[in-house]
C-alpha cells in the first residue's frame, strides 16, 4: 500500500470511527455505566469483530478480483455510491441518545467482551459496508494479503481509541449530545457523503 493511499485511508478511518454505530454507542453506555476500564473488554470484543468482518470482505474481494481484473473499477463506484447513500442515512438519522434509567447490571470481563463482538458481527450491514468501503484503498498490483493486515490494523487501533476515549468521556459527552446531537449526524453523514464522492477520483 502506497503512503498516501494510507494516509488517505486513515483520515477516512478516523471519521469513520467518530460516525455513529452500535459499537461506539455501547462504549458509550459501558463507559457511563461500568467506567472506562471495564469498558475496554467491550471495545477489544468489538474490534476483534470487526477484523473478522474486514477479512470476510477481503476474502470475497480477491476472489472477485481473479474472476475479473476490471471487477474492482465497477466495485469502487457501486460502492462509493453505497458511501453516499449511508451518508444521507445519518444526516436523517435520530441524535444518539444514551439511556441509562437501568440500574447496571455487574458483568464480567467474558459478558463486555461478548457484547462487543456481537454488536460488530450480528449487523448484516457492517459486511455489505467493508466490501463497499475496503475496495477505494486496494491496488490490485500489490499482495492483497499485505494490504488486509494494514487495514485491519490500521482500523483496529484506530477503532480502539476512539471507542476508549468515548467510553473514557462518557458522563461529559452526554449533555453534549443531547443538545448538538443532530448536528453531529450532519457532520457525520457528510463525511460519508463526502467519501463516497471523493474516493473514486483518487486514482
Amino acid at each position: 500500500m502506497a503512503m498516501h493511499t494510507w494516509l488517505l485511508y486513515l483520515l477516512a478511518v478516523i471519521g469513520l470511527s467518530l460516525t455513529p454505530g452500535p459499537n461506539g454507542l455501547l462504549a458509550l453506555t459501558h463507559g457511563a455505566l461500568y467506567g472506562h476500564k471495564k469498558t475496554l473488554f467491550t471495545i477489544s470484543g468489538g474490534v476483534t469483530g470487526f477484523v473478522l468482518i474486514i477479512a470476510l470482505s477481503m476474502v470475497g474481494i480477491g476472489a472477485l478480483l481473479q474472476t475479473s481484473a476490471s471487477a474492482l473499477a465497477v466495485l469502487k463506484w457501486l460502492g462509493a455510491g453505497y458511501l453516499m447513500y449511508l451518508g444521507v442515512q445519518i444526516w436523517r438519522s435520530d441524535p444518539i441518545s444514551l439511556n441509562l434509567n437501568d440500574k447496571p447490571i455487574d458483568k464480567t470481563a467474558k459478558d463486555l467482551y461478548r457484547q462487543g463482538l456481537l454488536a460488530a458481527i450480528s449487523n448484516p450491514k457492517v459486511l455489505l459496508f467493508y466490501g463497499a468501503f475496503l475496495p477505494q484503498f486496494i491496488a490490485v498490483d500489490r499482495p492483497l494479503l499485505i494490504q488486509f493486515i494494514i487495514m485491519a490494523l490500521t482500523f483496529g487501533l484506530v477503532e480502539f481509541v476512539v471507542e476508549a476515549l468515548l467510553a473514557r468521556i462518557a458522563h461529559r459527552i452526554r449533555p453534549w449530545l443531547n443538545s448538538v446531537g443532530k448536528r453531529f449526524n450532519h457532520i457525520c453523514g457528510g463525511v460519508f457523503i463526502a467519501i463516497g464522492l471523493a474516493l473514486p477520483l483518487t486514482r
